[in-house]
């Protein structure tokens, strides 16, 4: 290893506006159960698989409809 590197010729990462951002959420474990099911299924990691299903739904701009009674 190098004591010093060169950075002069560095440039900025082109994807860092897609990098993830770490979020704490709790959710149901059958909620867990589910995706780590469609996990095994899929050979996908769960947590990608809900990353890519929250998505889903951001980009066709699902909404939720609930209603209390």
């Amino acid at each position: 290893m190098k004591d010093e590197y060169d950075f002069s010729n560095a440039r900025k990462n082109p994807y860092a506006d897609r990098l993830k951002k770490q979020v704490t959420i709790n959710l149901d474990a059958e909620i867990i159960d589910y995706f780590k099911a469609q996990s095994a299924e899929s050979g996908l990691p769960y947590q990608t698989l809900i990353n890519l299903y929250l998505r889903d739904c951001a980009a066709n701009g699902r909404r939720l409809q609930m209603s209390w009674q």
